[in-house]
């Protein structure tokens, strides 16, 4: 099980960004999905998660209305789309398989910093 992220980098307040998660090692659309980041200094917290078909999106209050989650299950890819980011945004990002109630495996991490 591989887990890829990338897209990261810098971003204006009020910019955009697309990150992407590239999974490959097992079936992919029979998965639920997740982002997480942790910022220097904080614990990691979970930002959002997509079902196995992406039917259905859960957000944390923090970036709700501003980010979106999607995946393309013939990609085997998930994607966090991050519209109006702010500088509290700035964190590790991190995608994640959710497996037996437990998340199982996990990427690198990309960086995505908010400054002007």
């Amino acid at each position: 099980v591989q887990l890829v992220e990338s897209g990261g980098g810098l971003v204006q307040p009020g910019g955009s960004l697309r990150l992407s998660c590239a999974a490959s090692g097992f079936t992919f659309r029979t998965y639920f999905m997740s982002w997480f980041r942790q910022a220097p200094g904080k614990e990691r917290e979970w930002v959002a998660s997509i079902n196995n078909i992406g039917s259905s999106t859960n957000y944390a209050d923090s970036v709700k209305g501003r980010f979106t989650i999607s995946r393309d299950n013939a990609k085997n890819t998930v994607y966090l789309q991050m519209n109006s980011p702010k500088p509290e945004d700035t964190a590790v990002y991190y995608c994640a398989r959710y497996n037996s109630q437990k998340y199982d495996y996990w990427g690198q991490g990309t960086q995505v910093t908010v400054s002007s």
